[in-house]
């Protein structure tokens, strides 16, 4: 069964707030890619840290919009999917693990030494299906395809 309309505003409403969020606190804080950039997996650590800075905090403020509004959903949702990714392989992922017990604890919000993969996992989660099936009927995706077909 698919999600209705409505499941897939809330579902674009959260996830874009999150990814929001994120955008806004990179705008207004220091660049600290830098710490980070050598776990940066390929091709993304060949950029400069200040590119990825700005393409990460762009991507986050530009895609929450535009999955609040509904518009060019199944593209934000892989740029954000792709985005997730890159943020919990350099950031969020446990530094070692050595059995699936000790990898578990890293499901969290703050590290505490685990790694902290839990949001950016949930995030991923909440894109996919946005990623498969689109905005649903509370969007400019629709409005625009409905426009263009008529």
């Amino acid at each position: 069964k698919s999600l209705r309309n409505e499941d897939k505003f809330w579902l674009r409403a959260i996830t874009g707030w999150e990814f929001f969020e994120s955008g806004l606190e990179k705008l207004r804080g220091q660049n600290w890619f830098a710490d980070i950039a050598d776990k940066f997996p390929f091709p993304f650590g060949l950029l400069p840290v200040d590119a990825s800075w700005f393409i990460a905090t762009w991507a986050e403020l530009i895609g929450g919009i535009c999955l609040w509004i509904g518009l060019t959903t199944r593209y934000w949702a892989l740029v954000l999917l792709v985005l997730s990714y890159v943020a919990i392989a350099s950031v969020h992922w446990p530094a070692e693990w050595s059995s699936f017990a000790e990898l578990w604890k890293g499901y969290a919000i703050t590290d505490r030494g685990y790694g902290n993969f839990k949001l950016p996992l949930l995030l991923i989660v909440l894109l996919l299906p946005l990623l498969f099936t689109g905005a649903g009927r509370l969007s400019l995706d629709h409005l625009i395809r409905r426009r263009l077909t008529s």
